[in-house]
């Protein structure tokens, strides 16, 4: 009440005295009405902002391409030698037929290693982009201006992505004919070991020719390991890890093409999203023009009355 009092006697005093409203008059603020040093945020209000401002799909994504393509790459590297080691020793004794697989699989182990450093540093660019694409970043660092520089680099991501995953498509097929080929082998070892193949006397007619499979020549000696040796082969630790080996590392080529799919998601998503902020922002910026011109108008408008006057 004792400010509505006040304020009405300053009221009767500018009618009274025309000439003193533009002093304005400014209610002494009560203790009810100042900013409390508690009410400011604080650490953990900081630490809630920044979580909201994480893109969380794009870092699932992530993390599920960098273990992906590290379980394949891994993986692979390592059953690459075992089976090299298992060729040497038991299917082909002779060096020189299989010499160009050798040097097939030492050059997928280098291209294994750019794989790796490839991914490794694409993962953290679409990381960075899905950082700085999605909503969260405009509502904590406020607006932003799109480009069509920008809009294009998001597109060409897209594009890459699509293309990447169709690429994985292919490796993800191709990391499968290994693991076919150990079970097989493996799967013959089983038969051997069966109580009814060793009631008969047929265990030594059942052999596997690794020839079929087209990694060595036919004249590869021996090529082709029967009975008891093919079962000593089994259980070997060589095989054993490189068919193990192989599982995970087409498991690791499966999660990475379900990452880039996941990725391929999260980019048209932003990418539409950027389209759509930088139509807003053509609007905006006709409308701040349009009201720029009327105020203008206004201004001319008022001189030419005041010139009149």
């Amino acid at each position: 009440m004792v400010n509505s009092r006040a304020e009405m006697e300053i009221g009767r005093y500018h009618w009274m005295y025309p000439g003193s409203k533009n002093h304005q008059y400014h209610p002494v603020p009560t203790l009810g009405d100042r900013a409390s040093p508690l009410s400011s945020p604080g650490c953990f209000e900081c630490c809630i902002k920044c979580l909201g401002g994480v893109p969380y799909a794009s870092l699932v994504a992530t993390i599920l391409c960098f273990s992906g393509v590290a379980l394949f790459c891994g993986c692979g590297h390592v059953a690459l030698a075992g089976t090299v080691a298992i060729l040497e020793q038991h299917f082909s004794t002779n060096a020189s037929d299989h010499a160009l697989l050798s040097e097939v699989i030492q050059l997928m182990q280098y291209v294994i290693y750019g794989i790796a450093s490839f991914f490794f540093l694409y993962g953290i660019i679409l990381l960075a982009e899905g950082f700085y694409t999605t909503s969260a970043v405009k509502e904590l660092h406020g607006e932003f201006k799109t480009t069509a520089c920008g809009r294009c680099i998001s597109g060409m991501f897209v594009f890459l992505t699509y293309v990447l995953g169709v690429a994985w498509l292919g490796v993800f097929g191709f990391s499968a004919v290994p693991v076919f080929m150990f079970y097989n082998i493996w799967s013959t070892c089983e038969v051997i070991k069966s109580p009814q193949t060793n009631g008969t006397t047929g265990v030594e007619q059942i052999c596997v020719d690794i020839r079929q499979y087209g990694i060595i020549p036919w004249n590869a000696f021996p090529g082709k390991i029967c009975g008891s040796a093919l079962e000593n082969i089994c259980n070997t630790n060589e095989f054993y890890m490189s068919y193990h080996l192989f599982i995970v590392a087409c498991a690791g080529a499966g999660a990475t093409v379900i990452a880039l799919i996941h990725f391929l998601m999260i980019l048209s998503s932003n990418w539409a999203y950027l389209k759509d902020a930088s139509k807003m922002q053509a609007y905006q910026d006709i409308k701040a023009k349009e009201e720029q011109e009327l105020q203008d108008i206004q201004s001319r408008s008022k001189e030419q009355l005041n010139s009149y006057t």
